[in-house]
């Protein structure tokens, strides 16, 4: 596979995990400074990556959500909870769930943290 082709499928399943209008207002917001990182995640996290055979698409938002509490990437967390929300069935409970596993591993401050912005995503989407 050539690197057009690993970008081809990169972008087809960061549309079909972020949503499509998501990944059109990363797209808009490319610059000089960040298109080349913008091409460089299409292609090895998601056209990589995200389309190994092994774990299907709920396990790795499972791994990533779960990942980006015990790191404390909040923009990330909120981002693919959002996502996982609104794009990959997930429900309210599945994400208490993650957070309540993630709690004993990673710390209750962090689950506590977890929780607020976990909150502010489904509130969010509540309203719409």
């Amino acid at each position: 596979m050539d690197e057009k082709e690993r970008y081809d499928l990169g972008m087809a399943k960061r549309r079909k995990v972020l949503g499509a209008a998501w990944v059109d207002r990363a797209n808009a917001n490319k610059t000089a400074l960040n298109e080349e990182f913008q091409d460089f995640i299409t292609r090895a996290a998601w056209g990589e990556v995200w389309t190994r055979p092994h774990y299907d698409d709920r396990t790795r938002r499972i791994l990533v959500i779960g990942t980006m509490l015990a790191l404390g990437h909040w923009d990330e967390f909120v981002m693919h909870v959002r996502a996982a929300l609104t794009e990959g069935g997930f429900t309210p409970d599945d994400i208490k769930e993650i957070i309540l596993q993630q709690a004993i591993y990673c710390g209750v401050p962090a689950a506590n943290h977890a929780f607020k912005e976990a909150a502010t995503v489904i509130a969010g989407l509540e309203k719409k």
